[in-house]
């Protein structure tokens, strides 16, 4: 086989004529309005330009814009780093860098009650998807294997935290992961937290803690992208962010929402002394449930022994001995009687017999006269002169002849 011929490819564009390109379709995009949070503040003295660093709270990305101080004061005179603003800019390609900028004429920072406008809207958009549900809310373990904490580094969050939950229970282990809890990275560094510890096997909870702060302070935890994070993670999470009055869009989110760092670490994990007492209780009711088992058997053992049958087991005998005893000299009695009685009936049959029998009536003198033919005879004319004939006595037998016969 043969190599298919390549095609020839068209004359490259030089760098410099795709960065031009990519500048005139920048151009044509004109003005547009941008929203993010300062991460950066730069104003030179005696020089008419500030520069700013904008950033995206829910991506890891920012912009440099540039504007007048004059549209500074204008707009934002108190601007500081971590506001939320929002600026009237034209999107700029620096071709020499390669890099693309804002060039703001209007800035305006995002008042107390925008932002809460905006949270709302983000939270009925969140609650209508689902992620509010109760149902779907996980209870974390009774005692975890390993405690995930997210939370500022040497916070008083942190201490709180650990300081309650080892209180509570000391061999309670943590993996903490510090991060910000403020300003344009915290919402991207919370985020790579909780993926983080979501994939460790053994953290069987995470905690988000962080102190009080105003509304402003407390941004990054009602970013959306933070909410949606926190509804993809496997591992139950517990949301324990500034005082019990704040309630920052990730509290609906979590599964337990706890309304301070302490009031967390009382619920991950269970007090010791608390558990010690409760199976102390179970001990002890234990202990008088087998005990009062024991005495009712035992009462139930003793009325057993108590009744005669067991206290004087050979009664029984006594009185099965004693019965068969009357009942076999009843049978002797009977059985005398009815022999008895059957002698008497007997002797009395035989002496009836023995008076019917015609041995006692030729022991009377009688004889017994009879033909040859065995027949009795009881009459003169039942025989004829000269027959034979045969006399039974009551000893011996004769043969006679009739000579004659006479009839009355």
């Amino acid at each position: 086989m043969t190599d298919a011929p390549r095609s020839t490819p068209e004359e490259p564009w030089p760098v410099r004529v795709v960065s031009q390109k990519v500048g005139a379709w920048i151009a044509k995009l004109g003005w547009v309005w941008v929203d993010g949070q300062v991460a950066q503040i730069s104003r030179r003295p005696g020089a008419g330009t500030v520069f700013l660093t904008l950033r995206d709270p829910s991506a890891d990305l920012s912009l440099t814009v540039t504007t007048n101080r004059d549209v500074l004061d204008a707009g934002a005179p108190e601007l500081r780093e971590g506001a939320r603003v929002v600026l009237h800019a034209k999107p700029e390609f620096y071709a020499a860098r390669g890099t693309l900028s804002l060039r703001a004429d209007e800035i305006r920072q995002v008042g107390l009650g925008e932002l809460l406008a905006r949270l709302e809207k983000l939270k009925k958009l969140l609650a209508a998807e689902g992620l509010f549900d109760r149902s779907r809310k996980r209870r974390p373990p009774f005692l975890p294997q390993r405690v995930g904490l997210i939370t500022g580094r040497a916070s008083a969050a942190e201490r709180d935290v650990l300081t309650n939950a080892r209180r509570r229970w000391p061999a309670v282990e943590f993996r903490t992961v510090n991060v910000a809890v403020q300003g344009p990275g915290a919402v991207s560094q919370i985020v790579d937290a909780l993926r983080v510890l979501d994939a460790d096997e053994h953290v069987d909870v995470i905690v988000l803690a962080r102190g009080g702060g105003g509304i402003e302070d407390l941004l990054p935890f009602s970013d959306e992208a933070l909410c949606r994070a926190v509804f993809a993670c496997r591992t139950p999470v517990v949301s324990a962010i500034g005082h019990e009055t704040d309630a920052p869009l990730v509290d609906y989110v979590a599964d337990v929402r706890a309304s301070t760092p302490t009031d967390a670490a009382k619920r991950v994990v269970p007090d010791l002394a608390d558990e010690v007492r409760l199976i102390g209780q179970a001990r002890s009711r234990l202990e008088r449930a087998v005990r009062n088992l024991l005495d009712r058997e035992s009462h139930r053992l003793a009325l057993f022994r108590s009744r005669p049958v067991l206290a004087r087991p050979q009664v029984m005998v006594e009185q099965r001995a004693v019965e068969v005893t009357a009942l076999r000299d009843r049978s002797i009695r009977s059985l005398t009687h009815r022999l008895g009685a059957a002698t008497d009936d007997l002797g009395h049959t035989v002496a009836r017999l023995r008076a019917l029998s015609p041995a006692a009536t030729l022991d009377r003198g009688y004889a017994i006269v009879q033909r040859t033919d065995g027949h009795v005879v009881r009459a003169a004319d039942e025989v004829a002169g000269g027959d034979p004939l045969r006399v039974r006595l009551a000893e011996g037998e004769l043969t006679a002849t009739v000579q004659e016969t006479r009839t009355r």
